[in-house]
């Protein structure tokens, strides 16, 4: 990696962190920039605006999740490349970065709601949970493949101040998720047949 991306990066992530604990209104370009340990000027090379900083930190987001949608455009929607799906969407978000993603969009649904890479988001996730499901599901089905993914958000979330550890957290919601996803009828013979 090159010091102009390593440095960009960097700013990415004292943003997010600091969106995150100040709020995106709250939290000014002058204070990225002296908690970075640069000049306005410098953090400016790299970003003129906030929304330049926070859009390119969900743009690297969809990029991941892309390459999960491209995969399942390649693959048949079984039960087991479902699970190879959740497994992969869970790898893509186990550095925790995706965790204080969802804390920003949380916290700051109104400052964030017009950001496009925020909607794309959306659209992907939603193309991830028409694999997860067939579209004749059941609504209990249908409610446990949205819950599949969404929970790997959540239960880090809602684990975020106990005594276990970050990895065990990620384990945990990731376990919760794969028994979701099992426990979600599989099509009958005669149900496959009719469908297209």
């Amino acid at each position: 990696m090159n010091t102009r991306s390593d440095t960009r990066s960097r700013i990415q992530e004292v943003a997010l962190d600091m969106f995150v604990e100040q709020g995106y209104d709250k939290t000014s370009l002058r204070e990225i920039a002296e908690h970075l340990g640069v000049t306005k000027a410098a953090l400016y090379y790299h970003f003129k605006t906030k929304e330049e900083i926070v859009s390119s930190i969900f743009q690297a987001a969809d990029e991941g999740m892309l390459r999960i949608v491209e995969w399942t455009r390649e693959h048949e929607p079984t039960p087991e490349n479902r699970r190879e799906m959740v497994q992969r969407y869970a790898n893509g978000i186990k550095d925790g970065r995706a965790f204080r993603m969802m804390r920003l969009i949380q916290e700051n649904q109104h400052s964030l709601r017009d950001l496009a890479a925020g909607m794309r988001g959306r659209e992907r996730m939603e193309e991830l949970m028409r694999f997860l499901v067939d579209k004749d599901a059941p609504l209990t089905d249908q409610l446990k493949a949205r819950m599949t993914l969404m929970i790997m958000h959540f239960g880090m979330f809602a684990l975020k101040d106990s005594e276990w550890t970050q990895e065990q957290c990620y384990d945990a919601a990731v376990q919760v998720g794969l028994e979701l996803l099992d426990s979600i009828s599989p099509l009958s013979k005669s149900q496959s047949e009719s469908q297209p």
